[in-house]
């Protein structure tokens, strides 16, 4: 139990107390206590010849002052009386679940709770693989922009449509974001699949430069083109071509 304590910074009565709590509240964890069985039986025979232990007030006038300042043991007619233990202070919290956010001490920082989802219009957090902090706002969802695909002298296939979808990052740490933006926005269309961006660029609705630096906020349209039938529901926005914990996705309605 020192060894747990000592590793932890904390106090060994109440690393005990944490794990008979965590043990008491279902995990499967067995607290025990080893001890010498004479020296406890020589312990309890001293104590019965030094007479009352019970805590209590003195029982008699006699005080002896030790060195140093405010040492005073109490004595009563027949010997020393002992004092109660000062009151134990219930511990801020107890740990919770081993792998997931309650295993950690009411004293540390809290891992910060971010939304994933939203809709049209909603701004998300994520961590680029740099480490930048960005905000990223899907802003408008043009579907179909077939005027405007056709307007920037584009032609589309018989049964295909464009969809030109607008969104902004700002950079809100001091880590330069040194992607391209919508490297990997995707379209997810109603029966799972997904759908990537057209390497095209429309003159009346600018493209995503390369990067962000801390404090900016860039943005930037992608066009995509798919079947004409294809009913999209999701846009989602990755740092890698794989979902992943800095996956964003926002509902597309109807």
């Amino acid at each position: 139990m020192h060894e747990i304590a000592q590793r932890l910074g904390m106090d060994p009565r109440e690393a005990a107390m944490r794990l008979i709590t965590l043990s008491g509240s279902g995990l499967p964890l067995l607290v025990g206590v080893e001890c010498d069985p004479n020296g406890v039986r020589r312990a309890l025979a001293n104590a019965a010849a030094y007479g009352n232990y019970t805590g209590g007030p003195p029982s008699g006038p006699y005080a002896v002052h030790q060195s140093g300042p405010h040492q005073v043991q109490q004595y009563g007619p027949q010997g020393p009386v002992s004092q109660p233990f000062p009151a134990q202070q219930p511990p801020q919290s107890t740990w919770g679940p081993p792998q997931s956010a309650g295993w950690v001490r009411a004293d540390q920082p809290q891992p910060r709770s971010v939304s994933r989802t939203g809709k049209i219009g909603t701004a998300l957090e994520a961590d680029s693989l740099e480490g930048a902090r960005l905000s990223i706002q899907l802003v408008e969802v043009v579907d179909p922009a077939d005027f405007l695909f056709t307007a920037a002298g584009y032609k589309l296939a018989d049964g295909e449509r464009s969809v030109v979808v607008h969104t902004e990052v700002t950079n809100t740490s001091q880590v330069p974001y040194t992607s391209l933006p919508d490297m990997y926005l995707v379209l997810v269309t109603k029966t799972g699949e997904t759908v990537t961006k057209a390497p095209v660029s429309l003159s009346s609705r600018p493209a995503h430069k390369l990067g962000v630096q801390p404090g900016e906020t860039a943005g930037g349209h992608s066009v995509f083109v798919l079947p004409d039938a294809t009913e999209i529901i999701q846009v989602r926005w990755s740092v890698r071509p794989e979902v992943d914990v800095n996956t964003l996705v926002w509902t597309v309605d109807d």
